[in-house]
């Protein structure tokens, strides 16, 4: 969410933010709204000054003046009584309008529509030349007996899966190879619960926009998150921390659900793209400083690099242009992982940067050595998600004899395995 005073001083910049990130929202009507809400207040304001000094008559006031000042009294608390209830609908919708617009890219962020004019930074590892016929990840699990999507779908719907020996272990083993990595890094590890109030949706910027991909538990009023940066976003919410407790390093795993809604006979074969799924999600709240932000914005991508170069799979960087980045964001890249099946680099990491824009929704401050209160600054990233991750891992690694090849530094997870099947 960006200042109001910011919006007021810097329309054009915002104007520019609303068409580069295809928002759909009205900066005029809510400037309007913002005009209103002002005049409101000033209306509000002057009447209770009027009030306050016409109470302050009657002590002094003859019998004859008494029914004049309790007339003009009357008045101005019907005046009051009408203007309140508007002044709250105003707020009201100010405060919609402002949750929809989007935070001011950095001016190095390339302009485009969508992820076609995302813009490679970075390439790592060599593709994978197979002298045999390679297989793609859904064969290979069929062919170890380490997936069942048939039987699954009939009890959980399509897009579910499920794993089995090996491949159960293989991914716990990835995910307890992400977290030794990140905690010698110095970061807090946690588990945290998928299920979420809505204010702390609102809080990340996936609400208001984003409801149709949020599953919704009416019963209890609760919601199942996509990522952990739902709860660790809100976790500090309405405190004030201290500036020597910043930054803090969190990562965290969790349990994951999407609706994919709009994607219907997109990426349905497999691990793709899956309603559920497990994720190790790096979040970082530093102080309200750019330069900071952005050493944090590569040190957080720089981890989830060394966790593919890691485990052996050849990856690209793209820096993600403005038409495909989110409203919330100032920067972020996307690292994708090589797919030989499809001979192309698939998403399946994401880094970042949101400045105040979420600190501001959650109302995260804390108290600078000046002795000012500043709203934090917030970045993520993700560390692993699986199963999606299984597919290139399975695919660059298969061997001519079926076998899949284990990485050195995945092998201690394993049993010290250097091959599963």
């Amino acid at each position: 969410m960006l200042d109001l005073r910011f919006i007021r001083e810097n329309p054009e910049k915002v104007r520019w933010a609303i068409q580069v990130k295809r928002v759909d929202l009205d900066l005029d009507q809510l400037l309007a709204v913002d005009q209103a809400v002002l005049k409101l207040k000033r209306q509000i304001q002057a009447l209770n000054e009027e009030k306050n000094t016409n109470s302050k008559k009657m002590g002094k006031a003859t019998p004859a003046e008494r029914p004049q000042i309790i007339q003009r009294g009357k008045e101005i608390g019907e005046e009051l009584k009408s203007l309140e209830p508007r002044l709250r609908e105003s707020e009201e919708t100010l405060r919609q309008l402002q949750l929809l617009t989007p935070n001011i890219p950095d001016p190095d962020v390339p302009v485009g529509v969508d992820d076609s004019e995302n813009v490679e930074v970075y390439r790592w590892g060599e593709q994978p030349t197979f002298d045999f016929t390679p297989l793609d990840h859904v064969q290979i699990l069929e062919n170890h007996n380490w997936a069942d999507f048939k039987r699954i779908a009939e009890v959980a719907g399509s897009r579910s899966y499920l794993l089995k020996n090996e491949m159960a272990i293989l991914e716990y083993a990835l995910h307890r190879f992400v977290m030794d990595r990140l905690m010698e890094k110095g970061f807090t590890f946690m588990t945290v619960p998928s299920l979420t109030r809505e204010f702390a949706l609102v809080g990340t910027g996936h609400f208001p926009t984003g409801r149709d991909q949020v599953y919704y538990l009416p019963a209890d009023d609760l919601y199942l998150s996509g990522t952990a940066e739902v709860p660790l976003n809100s976790l500090h919410a309405g405190e004030i921390l201290s500036e020597s407790d910043l930054p803090m390093k969190y990562a965290a795993i969790s349990p994951c659900f999407r609706r994919e809604a709009g994607s219907g006979g997109r990426d349905v074969r497999g691990l793709i793209r899956v309603h559920q799924f497990t994720k190790i999600e790096q979040f970082i709240l530093c102080k309200n400083d750019p330069e900071e932000s952005r050493r944090w914005h590569d040190t957080i991508l720089g981890n989830a690099k060394e966790i593919l170069e890691a485990l052996e799979i050849p990856y690209r960087v793209v820096e993600v242009c403005t038409g495909d980045m989110g409203a919330g964001k100032t920067k972020m890249h996307d690292i994708e992982s090589w797919v030989p099946s499809e001979k192309k680099y698939r998403e399946t990491h994401s880094c970042s940067s949101l400045g105040d824009w979420q600190a501001r929704r959650t109302n995260l401050r804390y108290r600078d050595a000046e002795g000012k209160v500043q709203f934090c600054y917030t970045l993520n990233n993700t560390a692993l998600a699986t199963p999606r991750f299984l597919v290139p891992f399975l695919e660059n690694h298969q061997q001519a004899d079926g076998s899949i090849r284990i990485p050195a530094a995945l092998q201690p997870y394993l049993w010290g395995k250097e091959k599963l099947g």
